[in-house]
């Protein structure tokens, strides 16, 4: 009898351990793809794309790098805006561990909050007020992930091209005691906020013949931080247009730069 009741006991606990370890299996995230997720905050849903570093470990920390894409990849698709960018996470996971979002903007909105009142070539950006609605779910989505025991708090780095370069300026001044360091690309801000994000070290990127976001846009931003006692230097390509990124994401020094950011 007593052996029957310890054989049953040992198969019982067999069988719990087994289903623990399949559970915890179950759990883990996939790495090493961007998983597709939707988020949803104030009656608006932003759709997502989500790298989890190998070997991904809940019990670690890990840096948050927040990626904007440009005008052409809005959509509601949740893949376009993988298009540019998102492989060089992926090749550099091993070395760089880090969990990487590419939220998607609805094709309607913009990351940043801007008017055109030249056409072409001509951008206006807000120095106050709320952000887009695109935006604000970003910042909330970005919050949401500071908060969570996994994530180092104190190396959260955003980027971004084109209007999501613009993005990027727009999350330096509305985040700016959060981030740790930026590397917009062919974008511009609000120069007037320049003392605002002036502890965010800025790493600039613009081709110099760009003529859908001209350079003076960044340069403006450059000399305003500067100006302001700040953080920044830019990377200026000659003969180069709109797509400046190609030559940003080539940079050996790019990644060393942005992970050894920290706030404290």
């Amino acid at each position: 009898m007593m052996k029957s009741v310890l054989l049953l006991l040992i198969i019982t606990i067999f069988f719990l351990f087994i289903n623990s370890v399949l559970s915890a299996q179950d759990s883990a995230p996939k790495t090493g793809v961007y998983l597709e997720e939707v988020f949803s905050y104030n009656g608006k849903t932003l759709n997502y794309r989500i790298l989890y570093p190998d070997g991904f470990d809940e019990n670690k920390k890990y840096p948050l790098v927040l990626f904007l894409h440009g005008a052409g990849e809005r959509g509601d698709n949740n893949q376009t805006q993988l298009v540019h960018g998102s492989k060089l996470w992926i090749a550099n996971s091993k070395k760089y561990p880090a969990i990487v979002i590419f939220p998607q903007c609805p094709k309607e909105d913009f990351w940043a909050k801007i008017s055109r009142p030249g056409g072409k070539g001509s951008f206006k950006f807000s120095e106050a007020g709320p952000p887009t609605k695109a935006l604000q779910s970003t910042i909330k989505l970005a919050e949401t992930f500071l908060e969570k025991d996994f994530v180092d708090q104190d190396r959260f780095y955003v980027g971004g091209l084109s209007m999501g370069g613009m993005g990027t300026f727009e999350l330096a001044w509305r985040m700016s005691d959060k981030i740790a360091a930026a590397f917009p690309i062919c974008g511009g801000g609000a120069s007037s906020n320049a003392t605002v994000m002036k502890n965010i070290p800025f790493w600039i990127f613009h081709g110099v013949v760009d003529d859908v976001v001209p350079a003076r846009y960044s340069m403006q931003m450059l000399r305003a931080i500067q100006g302001a006692d700040g953080k920044a230097k830019i990377s200026l390509y000659p003969n180069v247009n709109h797509n400046s990124w190609d030559k940003a994401f080539a940079e050996p020094d790019l990644l060393p730069w942005v992970f050894s950011k920290k706030l404290k």
